[in-house]
């Protein structure tokens, strides 16, 4: 058994056209359900060049605020290279580790010797069911002048993650297998309508 924590997910995206079907059928397969607006802050370590020429990737660093909730603070995160489709190969399965940061998290990056390199706004709707969520969204491009979310279009495609609420062990109690299970009745029930797979990122 491994001493990572890890994110198990699928994958998927559809057009505008097909919104209220996939709507439809996740809303009446879960427990819940909210709109998003979420901030999302790319970095990299400041010698990540240097990683890449050395052949090695380096790890990146992602800070996520929820702008629905105004005193929710940021989430810092982090993946690792999926684990091999032939172990896994239904899902993504990835080291993730997570943080909550109170203040300054992106001085706190910084101080981590990590630079911003991108950022992006997705609004949509997240899902709640068991163990997973369901984030269902499109992303915002950001204004260079007043780093504002500019709103998508409508033919901008919507992005489906299914995946473990949060990170999981790989203990006896809580077999990865469980959660591949659980990423898998969602493919399932949305067979048809949504193709949901799993991607190396």
């Amino acid at each position: 058994m491994s001493s990572h924590f890890y994110e198990v997910a699928l994958f998927g995206e559809f057009f505008s056209r097909d919104l209220k079907h996939i709507l439809n059928r996740i809303t009446l397969h879960s427990e819940s359900s909210r709109p998003i607006h979420t901030r999302e802050i790319v970095f990299e370590p400041l010698d990540a060049q240097h990683q890449r020429d050395v052949g090695s990737d380096p790890v990146i660093l992602r800070a996520k605020k929820e702008l629905t909730e105004p005193d929710s603070g940021w989430v810092l995160y982090s993946y690792l290279k999926p684990e091999s489709v032939r172990v896994h190969p239904e899902a993504t399965v990835r080291p993730w580790a997570t943080c909550q940061v109170l203040g300054d998290a992106l001085s706190f990056a910084a101080a981590l010797g990590y630079i911003r390199r991108s950022q992006i706004y997705k609004r949509g709707y997240v899902f709640r069911r068991g163990s997973l969520v369901i984030l269902m969204f499109q992303q915002e491009q950001v204004d260079p002048k007043t780093q504002e979310p500019i709103p998508a279009h409508t033919d901008t495609l919507w992005e489906v993650e299914v995946k473990t609420a949060f990170p999981i062990r790989n203990t006896q109690e809580t077999p990865l297998s469980k959660s591949v299970n659980a990423v898998l009745e969602v493919q399932l029930f949305m067979k048809g309508l949504l193709d949901l797979r799993r991607q190396d990122l």
